[in-house]
């Protein structure tokens, strides 16, 4: 079975980016994200209204965090790495199968610049490399074609388009699931 350990924090960087550890002084920043309609509009999740709301999401992640359950990244550029433009990670793993589901957000004001493909590279390869993971999935709002083309741009494969399976707001929701599997050893 896989055995996650992320103590010490795992930093990652890439050429523009530093992927680090949150903390409550992040807050408005994940108040800002998960707040704004645009982000979330495919994020079938509840959205924050307040700065108590922001914490508690942090709260889950550090929880996570120390049960070896999920890793996030905060997503900050390498200049100005105090400043959180997104988050990333693993929130869901299936130790037994030695498989994770991969989410991520970014702020919209950053979008179309590649960010969160670089990110996202880094992360498969992480999965793959240091967390043993044999295989990783993302699930996405079937509108959502922006992530869709990422996943597809960083080596996922659409497995599995699922009819009306999530409730959401008063409706049914169609899910897309992307696969990737490693192809180390």
């Amino acid at each position: 079975m896989l055995e996650p350990d992320f103590n010490p924090f795992p930093e990652i960087q890439t050429n523009r980016l530093l992927l680090r550890r949150m903390n409550e002084q992040d807050a408005g920043e994940i108040l800002k994200l998960r707040s704004d309609e645009n982000v979330m509009r495919y994020i079938d999740r509840k959205r924050a209204e307040n700065l108590e709301d922001a914490k508690q999401w942090l709260e889950i992640v550090e929880n996570a965090l120390d049960s070896n359950a999920g890793i996030t990244w905060g997503i900050a550029k390498k200049e100005n790495p105090g400043v959180l433009i997104g988050s990333i990670g693993y929130w869901r793993i299936i130790k037994e199968h030695y498989r994770a589901e991969v989410g991520y957000m970014l702020s919209q004001s950053f979008w179309r610049q590649g960010i969160m493909k670089e990110a996202l590279l880094k992360v498969i390869d992480f999965g793959f490399r240091e967390m043993n993971l044999h295989s990783i999935e993302a699930h996405i709002n079937t509108l959502n074609l922006a992530s869709a083309n990422i996943l597809l741009s960083t080596g996922f494969v659409q497995e599995a388009h699922f009819k009306e399976n999530f409730f959401w707001e008063g409706t049914f929701r169609d899910t897309i699931v992307f696969s990737q599997v490693s192809g180390i050893g």
